[in-house]
């Protein structure tokens, strides 16, 4: 994990930086909750298969505007090469902004994973890194600690290299998990897909009918008890109220207050057929567009009888 402080250590290993082709990119913030956070390091890695942190680079921007402005420069606006980031909304604050080109953000990048498939209660960077990588023992102290403040500490700087670590095996997975969710439709397996379909369909009616039922008896048994609030839930009551008036007296009093109604009306079925061939009077817009609905196929009689 070299950490480097001089102008010409940092700007000779983001030159080497150039020539990659994905780079994943960690930052440590000081004075962040002020209106005047400043950059305090940029941790790089460009290998993803390296667990040791030989690869990750510390660069001590700290006050060095000049330093982070040639960084924005050559790296983050570079189309050519990826950037890795977790909320890199947060990070691009300071490196870039909307000039950045080329982000990934592994944090948008696991909320688009289906949950079934990655089950989280957050997607906070540890959360995922645990789940996802096994990584345990995840300590994020030091986030929290003063970025400002030189020399940094030994623990800040164990702190900074491992994010990047757990960055990238963050990343290589949610790959692997974005091809799994996701294949190619024109070679999918539709007879193993259509019969993995059919049991989860199964599955899923039985729980939403056990879901649906449990529910309605913890809301009448807290009812009942004249409970509140559980360790679980909480039940509260709402209102719905809707008004209705006819069209007739909607628009005479439209005319006398002058109400502007000159609106589209979405005409329903049954209204198109209640107005009949009177619908010809009318200057009309139609939009159209094609939905697709999956539904089983009725079992042949012989099926039936089996």
């Amino acid at each position: 994990m070299p950490y480097l402080t001089s102008a010409t250590e940092i700007r000779a290993i983001v030159a080497e930086y150039t020539n990659a082709k994905t780079l994943w990119i960690d930052t440590e913030v000081a004075d962040y909750k002020s209106r005047n956070p400043r950059l305090s390091l940029i941790q790089v890695l460009d290998n993803p298969q390296d667990m040791s942190g030989d690869r990750v680079y510390l660069l001590d921007v700290l006050d060095q505007p000049n330093i982070i402005a040639e960084f924005i420069e050559e790296i983050m606006i570079d189309s050519a090469i990826e950037k890795v980031f977790h909320n890199a909304s947060y990070d691009l604050k300071l490196l870039g902004s909307k000039k950045a080109k080329n982000i990934t953000c592994t944090l948008e990048m696991a909320k688009k994973v289906p949950y079934y498939l990655l089950p989280l209660p957050n997607y906070q960077l540890k959360t995922i890194a645990t789940a996802l990588c096994s990584f345990n023992n995840i300590d994020k102290q030091e986030q929290a600690s003063d970025w400002g403040k030189r020399p940094l500490t030994e623990e800040q700087i164990e702190y900074a290299y491992l994010d990047c670590i757990y960055l990238a095996q963050i990343h290589l997975n949610l790959l692997g998990l974005q091809a799994q969710a996701s294949p190619e439709p024109a070679t999918e397996d539709l007879i193993s897909l259509s019969t993995k379909y059919s049991q989860v369909e199964q599955q899923w009616k039985l729980l939403n009918s056990e879901f649906e039922h449990l529910q309605e008896r913890i809301k009448k048994a807290m009812q009942a008890q004249n409970i509140s609030e559980t360790y679980d839930y909480k039940l509260t009551s709402y209102e719905r109220t809707t008004i209705k008036a006819t069209f007739t007296e909607l628009a005479r009093l439209a005319q006398t207050q002058g109400i502007n109604l000159d609106f589209p009306i979405t005409l329903t079925q049954k209204l198109q057929k209640d107005l009949g061939q009177n619908l010809e009077q009318l200057s009309v817009d139609i939009d159209k567009n094609t939905s697709w609905r999956l539904t089983p196929k009725a079992q042949d009689s012989q099926a039936e009888d089996e």
